[in-house]
């Protein structure tokens, strides 16, 4: 998909970009966001679609006076078409990620990664890896938009500045955006998107990440309300996983989820999820005050009924009361976690305990670990002729805690170039009565495949 350049679209002429650029230069976004602040401090409740409402009528009334200016003296009007496009360029400017949402929109396109306006990498699903088009005009149109993208995103405003060097939040197409300034050479963002946001384990199954005994074992897991980790590296697929997991669940199930990006938006399932409540960390304000950390939001989540709790990504203190709250009752719970094995799961929660507040030493951890953790699946992801390719490698239970050690048992394992198939393995007694409780027998048989 060939992507052109802002200038080269039909209506916006260069001067269409003249009077867009006049235009953004009179502080449009800081009018909306004093008037969205205003309302809220009213007592009004201010939608997104009020938002741009408003900035639309601001808009035409501004290019209003631009053309009763550029007429005075002597300079034409834009045409219909060019002032449609002035529109459109100046709302996606202030309510969307602009160029990016152009190349996003293509479905093909996994990754974005910019370093400076200009030196633009596209990673597409099928492997492809090009240059894309430069999506700003210098590095700083590219800060200061990034910057407007940060004040509006998630429930409190995101800093990016020489104090506040990155900015992690979640674009209006649901693609995830990291951009760090000031600590390289030139500002760079990278974008990663969510192709498949909706899958269930059903399309999983059948874009090949497992086949049908994986499928049918997981599902049971969840039905059953064991506590499930998904690990893996970046990129491989853990969140769409942990989404279509939850896509088991009863529809009615009060689940909490708990990010420091809303990734899962649960909440946009309304079919499948109708009673959830979506928490994310907040970072802390030019005093330095105001922070909510994941660790937080788990304590606070688990004072609010929840049937279930969900941590998007677990990679530090927010373990400790993540497996507290595992083990605790609220069963069913689940997080993801970045790893290079399923074993490996079990040091990288010993090393985050370890630099909790709480100073867990490893025979502590693997106590809390085992008396939590059912389950942990491991998904792989390689490089292949077809593209990238991602599947479940390994599903370890857990089986108790031996002094420094964890004991668990691989009960599917994927051999190269195969699916994972069951090992051989007892479940324990208990994992066995509750998947039975739900009507799972195991070891699941061949037949369950076809």
């Amino acid at each position: 998909m060939t992507v052109d350049a802002p200038e080269a679209t039909t209506a916006m002429t260069p001067r269409a970009r003249a009077v867009l650029d006049d235009l953004m230069a009179q502080g449009i976004g800081d009018e909306v966001a004093a008037w969205r602040e205003n309302a809220i401090a009213s007592g009004q409740t201010v939608s997104g679609a009020d938002q741009r409402q408003f900035a639309t009528s601001v808009i035409h009334e501004r290019l209003r006076h631009i053309a009763e200016r550029d007429i005075s003296n002597g300079i034409g009007a834009l045409t219909p078409a060019e002032d449609a496009a002035v529109v459109q360029a100046a709302l996606d400017d202030m309510f969307g990620a602009g160029m990016l949402d152009r190349l996003l929109a293509d479905p093909l396109v996994e990754n974005v990664d910019a370093i400076g306006c200009d030196r633009v990498w596209v990673s597409y699903a099928d492997g492809r890896k090009e240059l894309g088009p430069q999506l700003w005009r210098s590095d700083a149109e590219m800060i200061d938009h990034l910057r407007r993208l940060g004040a509006r995103s998630g429930q409190a405003e995101r800093r990016f500045d020489n104090a506040a060097v990155e900015l992690n939040l979640q674009l209006p197409s649901g693609a995830r955006l990291f951009a760090v300034m000031a600590v390289t050479a030139r500002p760079c963002v990278s974008v990663r998107r969510h192709r498949k946001a909706t899958a269930t384990l059903a399309e999983l199954r059948q874009s090949g990440t497992f086949d049908h005994r994986v499928e049918q074992f997981l599902a049971a897991a969840v039905r059953a309300r064991l506590n499930v980790l998904v690990a893996g590296g970046t990129n491989a697929g853990k969140t769409t996983l942990l989404r279509a997991l939850l896509g088991e669940t009863d529809p009615r199930e009060r689940l909490v989820t708990i990010e420091d990006n809303r990734e899962l938006n649960l909440s946009a399932f309304g079919d499948r999820h109708q009673d959830v409540v979506e928490m994310e960390s907040r970072e802390p304000n030019t005093e330095g005050e105001g922070e909510v950390t994941l660790a937080e939001l788990v304590r606070m989540g688990l004072r609010m009924n929840p049937s279930r709790v969900i941590v998007g990504e677990v990679r530090g203190s927010e373990v400790i009361p993540m497996l507290n709250a595992m083990s605790q009752g609220n069963d069913g719970s689940m997080c993801t976690i970045h790893a290079s094995s399923s074993e490996g799961v079990f040091d990288r929660i010993a090393a985050y305990c370890v630099q909790a507040p709480e100073r867990l030493d490893r025979i502590a951890s693997n106590l809390l670990l085992a008396n939590a953790v059912d389950l942990v699946v491991f998904l792989a992801q390689a490089q292949t002729a077809t593209g990238l390719r991602r599947w479940v490698a390994s599903i370890r239970e857990v089986v108790a805690a031996e002094d420094q050690h964890i004991s668990s048992n691989e009960i599917f394992r994927a051999e190269p170039g195969a699916h994972a198939a069951p090992t051989g393995v007892p479940l324990r007694p208990q994992t066995l009565e509750r998947l039975a409780a739900v009507g799972y027998s195991w070891p699941p048989t061949l037949q369950a495949v076809q």
